[in-house]
C-alpha cells in the first residue's frame, strides 16, 4: 500500500548478497548442534510457505554466537544466532522473528535501502559541486545536509522497514498456525534483556530500529485485527 524508490531488482540484490553470505559462513562458526538447528529448520519451511515461497529455494543456517540477532539476505538466506535462540521459549517466538526476516526479503527492503543510500550520495555530490568545498561555511552546510539525509530519510525509512516486517511477519506466523501473541511476549523479553544488560538505546529518531514500545504497540494492534 505504499510506493518504493527502488533502483535494483530483488534478483540483483540476491546477486550482491550471495558473496556476503558465502563470506559469512567462512567467518562465523556454523552450528550443527541439533538443539538449535532442529528448532529453526522445523519452523522455517512453515513460515516460508505461509509467505508464498518455496522452502527448497531458501537456505537456513544457525551461527554459534551469543549475539541476540537474526537476519535474512536477498536470495533466500536466513541466519539465526544461538544467543537469540537461547532467549526464545517456543517455536512461536522463533516464528515471530523468522516471519519478520522473511518479510524483509519479500518486500525487497534491502533494495529500497540501497536505492535510498545511492540517492542520498548522489544528492550530496550534487550539493558539493554547487556549494564548493573550500570554505568552512560550505563544509558546515555539507555536514548539515549529510545529517539531514541520515536522520530525515535513511533512518526513518529503516524504522518503517522494521515495522513493516513486523506487520507482515505477524501475518505469516498466524497463517502458519503459530500464536501471534508470542511475538509480543518475545519483544517484551528482548526489551527486558537489553535493560538488564544496560544497553541503552539512542532516541528513536536516531535509531535504525523502532523503540521497543513502538514495536509492541503496533504488534498489539495487528494482533487485534487477526482475531
Amino acid at each position: 500500500g505504499r510506493s518504493q524508490l527502488v533502483f535494483v531488482s530483488s534478483g540483483q540484490m540476491a546477486q550482491l548478497a550471495s558473496g556476503a553470505w558465502s563470506d559469512l559462513k567462512k567467518q562465523e562458526k556454523v552450528s550443527t548442534d541439533p538443539k538449535y538447528t532442529s528448532r529453526v529448520r522445523r519452523v522455517a519451511p512453515k513460515i516460508i510457505q505461509a509467505s508464498g515461497g518455496n522452502p527448497s529455494e531458501w537456505e537456513v543456517q544457525v551461527f554459534a554466537s551469543k549475539d541476540l540477532n537474526a537476519f535474512a539476505l536477498p536470495g533466500g538466506k536466513i541466519g539465526f544466532y544461538t544467543g537469540i535462540l537461547d532467549l526464545m521459549e517456543n517455536d512461536d517466538q522463533i516464528a515471530a522473528v523468522m516471519g519478520h526476516e522473511v518479510a524483509h526479503v519479500n518486500y525487497n527492503h534491502s533494495g529500497e535501502r540501497y536505492s535510498q543510500q545511492v540517492g542520498s550520495s548522489v544528492a550530496l555530490s550534487a550539493a558539493q559541486a554547487a556549494i564548493g568545498s573550500g570554505s568552512q561555511t560550505s563544509q558546515l552546510a555539507l555536514g548539515a545536509l549529510g545529517l539531514g539525509a541520515q536522520v530525515g530519510v535513511l533512518l526513518p525509512f529503516s524504522r518503517k522497514h522494521e515495522l513493516e516486517a513486523d506487520k507482515f511477519g505477524l501475518r505469516y506466523m498466524h497463517r502458519a498456525g503459530y500464536k501471534p501473541d508470542e511475538a509480543v511476549r518475545f519483544w517484551r523479553k528482548m526489551a527486558s534483556q537489553k535493560s538488564a544488560q544496560g544497553s541503552g538505546a539512542p532516541p528513536e529518531f536516531l535509531s535504525t530500529h523502532p523503540a521497543d514500545q513502538t514495536r509492541i504497540a503496533q504488534l498489539e494492534r495487528e494482533i487485534a485485527l487477526l482475531k
